[in-house]
């Protein structure tokens, strides 16, 4: 594991681009998306076991409509942004399908209380989504370049790394991030 992680460092150190301020990398991007598939497991425990199903459409649209709305303001595609944004939620729904299966099949490992969504989980991820917005304008010039796949699978991994996801959240991350590299 260690090893990998080294790797992984050394070949950012290789394909990062120069100074931040020149062209900014894809870590920010990647880490907020990482934050994004954390939350949730939040989600998960206020639904679960509870008529609220996983998938939402009506908080689907009005999400992917708000972020629709202000991607021109950043000189972003809409649609570019919407595509990432559903990835975003589907990856949302990824990990809350599996841990909603891992708690049935392990009861014991369900969490002991259930947030309440509208107060302590929503605020969070339209922050996140927030940052996510920005952070797709701030990174346009990165996630053109041909090098953009092979620089977020190498940000992807450390993120994992650094945020010590398990395989249900570190492949919900690589979905939440797959529509990131664009022309736009």
């Amino acid at each position: 594991m260690r090893l990998r992680v080294l790797c992984a460092v050394s070949l950012l150190l290789v394909v990062s681009p120069a100074p931040a301020s020149a062209s900014p990398g894809l870590w920010e991007l990647t880490d907020l998306a990482a934050q994004r598939v954390q939350i949730a497991d939040k989600v998960a425990a206020a639904k679960f076991g509870t008529p609220s199903p996983i998938d939402d459409p009506v908080r689907e649209r009005q999400i992917l409509d708000l972020m629709a709305a202000k991607a021109p303001g950043l000189g972003l595609d809409a649609d570019s942004v919407v595509r990432f944004f559903r990835d975003q939620i589907e990856a949302n729904k990824v990990v809350q399908r599996g841990l909603y299966a891992r708690w049935t099949e392990h009861p014991g490992t369900r969490p002991p209380g259930r947030p309440d969504l509208g107060t302590e989980v929503r605020p969070v991820i339209d922050r996140l989504n927030a940052g996510l917005l920005t952070e797709l304008a701030e990174t346009r010039d990165a996630r053109a370049r041909r090098s953009c796949y092979v620089r977020l699978a190498v940000t992807v991994r450390l993120a994992d790394a650094r945020r010590g996801l398990d395989r249900l959240h570190s492949g919900a991350l690589s979905e939440a991030v797959r529509s990131a590299c664009s022309r736009s």
